[in-house]
């Protein structure tokens, strides 16, 4: 209700509307990126918290894969959506850090002032936009040690690592009691943003041996600096390639990459009892029956989840951050931006989706300043 009025006032008001208007980046249409009216740059009202929210003034965002995804075109004609024509422009983004503006009537772990790093929610407008409206319960306190557009390179592809090796597979973090050999992790698409996080969380946190999966020189030297034992190539024949290196079977497997394609050669490298965890949907039905005699397990990990479905421990968002954040401050792990573009407006945007939608960046793209 209150954000309506405000609305209201804005259309109505040129002095409301300089107050309280934000520049945002967003769309009308779902196009190719190299259509001119792609991403537009937009006038819009500055949100309003709810209970738990933060408004956060964003200083950095990044682009993922997901942010092309829910910029592609739905309609190759390039028509108008239904959805977007009656709900106004949206403004995609989900990476973001910047500082606390405003907090709502419930909020109790952050205070104005604060310096922050999140990864959105999927049912609310993006983070290309001045400030953001977020549930506190998602957000951590930016690491000390970084700047934001460092910062803003992490939330989206920390959660989804952290949340794969230990809500999913359930790697564990300490030391096994019992003798054994030191569990092995495939990790198919290293150099991403996700697989370049998921590295360093296996090898500095869990204590895991890392195969790496790359094609270029470039990409596996990456994979290598950030604690890869080895690295394969996703091309080749991954599971005679990992035989190659004295290894008979790997006892967890992260997908990065097409499950589609690399769900075969996972089940068929993949230990008795082991398991698998994807971040891609697939595209057609796939054979689950050779998981069966090695008692082995497949789940999915899909980090809006928490948020999107409100589930009890959302919490948890809010802790791998900060817990994610004390690791980089004490060099444990690193910040994985490889590309700065400056300001946030639409044509650097549509340069960054670009450049992820070419499918072969290494670590993250963002952008900072408006």
């Amino acid at each position: 209700m209150r954000e309506s009025v405000l609305q209201g006032l804005i259309q109505h008001f040129p002095n409301y509307q300089k107050a309280f208007a934000m520049k945002a980046v967003g769309l009308k249409r779902h196009l190719p990126i190299t259509d001119a009216d792609a991403l537009l740059d937009l006038d819009l009202p500055q949100p309003l918290p709810g209970a738990h929210d933060l408004i956060v003034k964003v200083e950095a965002v990044s682009v993922n894969p997901v942010d092309t995804k829910r910029r592609h075109p739905k309609d190759l004609s390039g028509s108008e959506i239904p959805e977007l024509a009656s709900k106004g422009p949206r403004v995609l983004g989900f990476d973001a850090a910047g500082t606390v503006h405003q907090v709502g009537s419930a909020v109790t772990l952050f205070k104005p002032g604060d310096r922050v790093y999140y990864a959105g929610d999927v049912t609310r407008q993006g983070t290309n936009s001045e400030f953001h409206a977020v549930d506190e319960r998602i957000v951590g306190h930016m690491p000390k040690s970084l700047d934001f557009a460092q910062a803003a390179a992490l939330p989206l592809t920390a959660i989804t690592a952290w949340e794969a090796l230990f809500d999913r597979l359930h790697v564990s973090v300490k030391i096994s009691p019992e003798p054994r050999p030191q569990p092995v992790l495939l990790v198919i698409g290293g150099a991403g943003g996700v697989g370049s996080i998921a590295i360093q969380l296996a090898t500095k946190v869990a204590h895991l041996k890392v195969i790496a999966t790359a094609s270029r020189p470039e990409s596996a030297a990456w994979c290598r600096e950030l604690g890869a034992h080895h690295v394969v190539n996703h091309f080749g024949n991954i599971p005679e390639e990992v035989r190659a290196l004295g290894i008979k079977n790997v006892d967890y497997v992260l997908i990065f990459n097409d499950t589609d394609v690399y769900l075969g050669p996972a089940c068929e490298i993949l230990a008795p009892q082991g398991g698998i965890c994807s971040i891609v949907r697939t595209a057609k039905p796939v054979n689950m029956t050779p998981l069966m005699e090695k008692c082995a397990t497949f789940t999915w990990e899909f980090m809006f989840t928490r948020a999107s479905k409100a589930t009890w421990d959302m919490i948890e968002q809010h802790r791998l951050l900060t817990e994610v954040g004390r690791l980089i401050d004490q060099g444990v792990i690193k910040a994985t931006a490889t590309t700065t573009l400056e300001p946030i407006n639409a044509a650097n945007l549509k340069k960054a989706h670009a450049l992820v939608e070419g499918g072969r960046t290494i670590g993250k793209v963002v952008l900072r300043g408006w």
